[in-house]
């Protein structure tokens, strides 16, 4: 890891070490619960314009809709700022050093009666398309294990009755999964698996054909839930075990959370391709671009935002 001077929000040495022995550290709160009231009124106002937006539209498939959101921050100010906001960003450097890259943003409702998310890891998000979406130096496509860091923040309250995340701590150690392996996509599975008595699919695909070992189960004894409030984040590794819980709710409780991921400038992203394929949809990469959201970029490998708030670079308003 690349020190960084201490700052307002830098994690200290104890927190570090906690991260790294558990893989995520939070709640953390960004925003007050008005604040993020008030930000996700005027997101959901401003999103529903795509003109500017990286994927205006789907190429094909019925999963397509799961990528159809990704990257706002690209063209919605707030989302932005939200990636930038140095609540975060100090302390991601605190875990990746000085110099990141913000590379994907999504959105992550869940309505009443929707499904959980199944246990998974992600490490070079190769996992649907069997392409690595992301190389560290010294990587290949058969030699990863850096995955990336996301923050995953809370706009709505997120509860166990309406889907909040559950981690493993520190299974990030190990990865379960072989994402050299392809998944198969299939519609109906959305909203139709139960696992061990727990409504919990993927997307349309079944995770568990990525098993190392086909046998092999998670330790949900082991499992937290990460109840937060609106405007609290968490931070944790890709390659850390985690899912969610269903949304059994009642009436309009839905929740919603919104990921923002982080690597350093030096990782390689989207590498020898000009799409991206997952749930079976697919998107040009035309219009993205990596997100300098702190330091400097001396590396050259990815196309780089030069996405500006009157006048100044995000990074710096």
């Amino acid at each position: 890891m690349t020190t960084t001077a201490r700052s307002d929000f830098s994690l200290s040495d104890e927190e570090v070490a906690s991260f790294h022995k558990n893989g995520y550290i939070g709640p953390l709160t960004i925003y007050t619960p008005e604040e993020m009231d008030e930000m996700w009124k005027a997101v959901r106002r401003e999103s529903l314009d795509r003109t500017h937006a990286a994927y205006p539209e789907v190429d094909k498939g019925v999963g397509a809709p799961n990528i159809f959101n990704y990257d706002r921050h690209l063209d919605v100010d707030l989302l932005a700022r939200h990636a930038c906001n140095r609540r975060i960003v100090e302390r991601v450097a605190s875990l990746l050093g000085p110099d990141l890259l913000c590379w994907r943003s999504e959105f992550f409702p869940k309505y009443p009666g929707d499904e959980g998310t199944d246990w998974h890891q992600a490490d070079t998000f190769a996992n649907a398309s069997g392409k690595p979406q992301l190389l560290w130096p010294g990587e290949t496509e058969d030699n990863f294990g850096a995955g990336t860091l996301t923050v995953w923040t809370a706009f709505t309250d997120s509860t166990k009755e309406n889907g909040c995340l559950q981690i493993i701590p520190g299974t990030h150690r190990q990865m379960n999964y072989d994402e050299t392996k392809r998944m198969d996509f299939d519609e109906s599975r959305i909203n139709s698996e139960v696992k061990d008595g727990v409504p919990r699919g993927f997307f349309g695909y079944d995770y568990r054909q990525l098993q190392h070992d086909p046998d092999w189960k998670p330790n949900e004894e082991d499992a937290v839930s990460l109840v937060m409030e609106r405007g609290q984040c968490v931070i944790f590794l890709s390659t850390l075990m985690h899912a969610s819980l269903p949304n059994i709710s009642t009436g309009k409780k839905y929740r919603m959370g919104f990921a923002t991921r982080y690597v350093p400038t030096k990782v390689q992203i989207y590498p020898g391709t000009d799409h991206i394929e997952e749930y079976g949809g697919s998107i040009s990469l035309e219009k993205w671009s990596a997100f300098l959201v702190s330091g400097r970029d001396e590396y050259g490998h990815n196309k780089i935002s030069d996405k500006t708030l009157r006048g100044t670079p995000i990074h710096e308003a």
